[in-house]
């Protein structure tokens, strides 16, 4: 970081950082606390309103407080720019995307009727709630199943790639058997659907075979819909078990706001600066 930056980051600055993005401190959890409960009454202010009845006799209070809640949250998020060392880092971060289109939807309803329907995405900033109440073991847990995804990554792509050619077989298959005297199968994209439906054992039943070999082929489908759940849960769980060793703790960056590091870190493992 440069001289001039250095100069820029205040003991304010720090502090201010300290409020917003840590809940170690009672003024940081308080913070939080309160950010959480404005969130939760956006959220019911929305779902209130689009009853209709409603949203008729207290139209005006209900637009009074959707206004009310945005500003707010755009103070916030600004707020959260000013507070870190690297804006950008943070407004690229999973969690300063979903704090700019908390806010967007309102603004574009000046222009576009109805868009601030979609400020219901507020209800993803509650994932916050881990960190505020230092659910620290729930975090761990979170940044865990993240990191084993992540790792199985490749795998859970060759199996899904393998799903997809044995749905289009099944299909193809099943198309042949019952596409003639059964007008569900009238299609092999129709059948597809089928074999899709069969395989992850949802069984909406608007499709049946009719047939005794299509039914029998049928039984075979769904038996073997039972290992397609099973082999992705093998992977992620085996992964699942590596990452678990690696201990992490909810300090957030004061360049990049990212947390997730280890709990002997000393510096951040996504910028690289100190933590």
């Amino acid at each position: 970081m440069s001289r001039s930056n250095e100069k820029d980051w205040t003991p304010h600055r720090e502090r201010l950082h300290e409020i917003i993005f840590e809940a170690d401190t009672p003024a940081g959890k308080a913070f939080d606390v309160a950010l959480l409960i404005m969130i939760l009454l956006s959220v019911a202010v929305v779902m209130l309103e689009s009853i209709a009845e409603l949203n008729r006799l207290y139209h005006q209070w209900f637009l009074m407080l959707e206004w009310t809640f945005t500003i707010l949250f755009t103070l916030e998020y600004l707020l959260r720019l000013y507070s870190i060392r690297r804006p950008w880092w943070y407004a690229a971060s999973f969690f300063g995307v979903i704090d700019l289109l908390a806010i967007i939807p309102t603004y574009l309803s000046l222009f576009i009727a109805g868009t601030h329907y979609l400020i219901v995405i507020r209800a993803l900033r509650l994932l916050r709630v881990f960190r505020i109440f230092k659910l620290g073991h729930f975090m761990k847990e979170g940044f865990i199943i993240i990191k084993a995804i992540q790792a199985s990554r490749a795998k859970i792509f060759v199996f899904l790639s393998f799903i997809t050619v044995l749905v289009l077989i099944i299909g193809s298959v099943m198309y042949l058997v019952e596409g003639g005297s059964n007008p569900g199968f009238s299609s092999i994209p129709r059948s597809i659907y089928w074999s899709i439906v069969t395989l992850t054992t949802v069984g909406f039943g608007d499709i049946t075979p009719q047939t005794g070999l299509g039914q029998f082929f049928s039984a075979i489908v769904m038996i073997l819909g039972y290992a397609v759940i099973a082999v992705p849960t093998g992977i992620v769980s085996a992964e699942f078990i590596q990452q678990a060793r690696s201990p992490q703790n909810t300090q957030a960056c004061q360049y990049c706001g990212r947390e997730g590091h280890a709990d002997d870190a000393r510096y951040c493992k996504y910028c690289g600066h100190a933590l």
